[in-house]
């Protein structure tokens, strides 16, 4: 197995406002650090197992693995070489055509790991105003109104580079109301925290619902956008049924000159034939910069179409510090409705 080994004493804020945990001590003030751990091995090749306790690399918070996900990334930064004979042979990483983004490439999908993870409760409040995906959507009953949604508080996706491992001696090192339910601490074992029988019930009783299955990613100017969609499941209405999904953004600045979302343009494409265009300012209420100690900023939002599937692409405002303005293409990705069990989401915590 290939693998980088690092033996530095990884420390924490209750705050974790923090670029790179790796290098926040030449960076920050370290008046308020508190020792959480060990850092692990960074594995090259091969999952992290559950129960892996982590720092997220980019965001800064403490979290622990719950279960893998194997997701089929579109990455339209990378070359496609691969020609006719070959993409017809090839069942394992599908293709994906966007020409109804006005773009009109077909971008390879190659399968990546991704990771289903809680989020220590201590760090929320830290990392608020740069990642609002912090928590996973489910619809209500097929009785309820459609408006309604409930939330799991502290359960995001997490890529496999993003993860930095690490090791404590605390049996209780997470603060979580799933934690307990989920994980065990066993004595002996390498992670010490194993699945329960209640974990494992609830991922496979949520799996359509939780399934991460594509990514799509695309850098304009430096500005790399990450756009993952999750189906919801539908309700019915008295014309006809209104499906649902959840799509989570992530906005990475990869160069050095500050940025400001300043716009939102939408184009969304329905399969019943309509095309809507929304225009807005900012994103979720906000206009977040994006800087070098601050890179990152991640949302996610909900959308409803009256149609099995569709599309949606688009773009972002981002302005510079000088005034230059200019347009960040987001990834055209599509919306795919599922086979749904006529029973509903197990939904778990308040």
């Amino acid at each position: 197995m290939s693998s980088i080994s690092r033996t530095l004493t990884l420390f924490s804020r209750d705050l974790l406002g923090l670029r790179s945990p790796l290098c926040w001590v030449a960076q920050r003030k370290i008046s308020n650090l508190s020792e959480v751990g060990k850092l692990g091995t960074i594995k090259l090749q091969g999952n992290y197992d559950t129960g892996q306790m982590f720092l997220h690399k980019v965001f800064g918070y403490r979290g622990v693995i719950l279960f893998p996900w194997l997701a089929r990334v579109y990455d339209r930064d990378m070359p496609n070489k691969t020609n006719t004979r070959d993409k017809m042979l090839d069942t394992e990483n599908p293709s994906f055509s966007s020409t109804l983004g006005g773009v009109g490439k077909e971008v390879k999908g190659r399968t990546h790991t991704y990771y289903q993870v809680l989020i220590d409760g201590r760090d929320c409040p830290y990392i608020t105003h740069r990642a609002q995906t912090e928590s996973v959507t489910f619809l209500g009953n097929h009785s309820e109104n459609t408006r309604n949604l409930y939330a799991i508080p502290g359960l995001d996706y997490v890529a496999h580079e993003d993860i930095l491992p690490y090791t404590t001696s605390e049996t209780n090192p997470l603060q979580h109301e799933l934690f307990d339910k989920f994980l065990m601490y066993q004595e002996g074992k390498e992670p010490p925290f194993v699945a329960q029988d209640t974990l494992r019930a609830w991922q496979e009783k949520n799996h359509p619902w939780l399934e991460l299955s594509d990514v799509h990613k695309e850098t304009t100017e430096n500005i790399r956008v990450t756009v993952i969609p999750f189906y919801m499941g539908f309700r019915e209405n008295q014309q006809n049924n209104v499906y649902w999904w959840r799509y989570c953004i992530r906005l990475e600045n990869l160069g050095e000159a500050t940025v400001q979302l300043r716009e939102r343009n939408w184009r969304i494409f329905s399969l019943s034939g309509t095309l809507e265009t929304v225009r807005g300012r900012g994103v979720v209420g906000q206009e977040p910069v994006l800087s070098r100690d601050q890179p990152a900023f991640q949302y996610s939002s909900h959308v409803s179409l009256q149609a099995p599937s569709g599309h949606m692409w688009g773009t972002f405002r981002m302005e510079r510090e000088d005034g230059y303005a200019f347009d960040c293409r987001i990834p055209p990705f599509s919306l795919e409705s599922k086979q749904e069990d006529p029973n509903d989401p197990q939904i778990l915590g308040n």
